[in-house]
């Protein structure tokens, strides 16, 4: 995706607070910021957060409220992942990235990591936007390639490379799921962006990518005009005319 103004480059940031000593203080911080800029999303690492979130973003209804399910390892049972995510849309989110369980796909059980996806999306469908969380990192290209097809099947909104908490992706696997994903109306989640964030961001846009999860939202939509002078990103012709 290519973004040619700030406000298009904020709308593709989903802003993560994802520490586990995140304090209330910083989730209010958070929320202001996600006003401030219009972010497309705010996560938290639970559901625990989402009621506050949920009161303080009830202005911005195009901010999506977002948590992880079974986040990161993916390893939860059916059971305990179909729970979470109930327990995540009853408290109010309105986008759900459910981590697939990847040790299950990598011994052949395919048919464990079919069922979450099914669930996910039956879940999700009219209440909350649907991500799948890959992490891509531990996957070879085939095992990439069936949850793609799994992703395709359901019809999950987005399919996303990665928790963000281990390896992120390389360039090459986003633009593997990106032709394995062309043509469908599944779009593509970057995470695990890292330093230099700002430019890696842009990057994965460039190759693809609708959106991109990252703690470093702020920092990002802050380096606008420096990815500007460099060349990374190309300006809309009202921006240049006022340059």
């Amino acid at each position: 995706m290519k973004v040619q103004t700030k406000q298009e480059l904020a709308r593709t940031l989903d802003y993560s607070i994802l520490p586990k000593q995140t304090t209330r203080e910083e989730i209010l911080f958070g929320c202001q910021k996600a006003r401030e800029y219009h972010f497309a999303a705010l996560y938290t690492s639970s559901s625990y957060w989402t009621p506050l979130v949920a009161k303080e973003l009830a202005d911005c209804p195009d901010i999506e409220i977002g948590t992880g399910i079974s986040f990161p390892f993916g390893t939860a049972p059916i059971e305990v992942k179909t729970y979470e995510m109930k327990k995540a849309l009853s408290d109010g989110c309105t986008a759900i990235d459910m981590v697939i369980n990847c040790g299950a796909l990598r011994s052949g059980d395919v048919a464990t990591v079919r069922e979450e996806v099914r669930r996910l999306v039956d879940l999700c469908r009219g209440r909350a936007v649907s991500k799948c969380i890959f992490d891509v990192c531990f996957l070879t290209e085939a095992e990439i390639k069936t949850v793609c097809d799994l992703v395709l099947e359901y019809g999950v909104d987005y399919a996303k490379t990665s928790t963000g908490q281990f390896e992120g992706p390389t360039l090459g696997q986003v633009l593997l799921m990106k032709k394995l994903l062309a043509g469908t109306p599944i779009k593509l989640k970057v995470a695990g962006v890292k330093f230099p964030r700002p430019q890696n961001a842009v990057t994965f846009l460039n190759a693809g990518a609708d959106r991109i999860g990252t703690r470093a939202a702020v920092e990002i939509v802050e380096a606008w005009d420096q990815l500007l002078a460099a060349g990374l990103v190309c300006p809309c012709q009202s921006e240049a005319a006022v340059a």
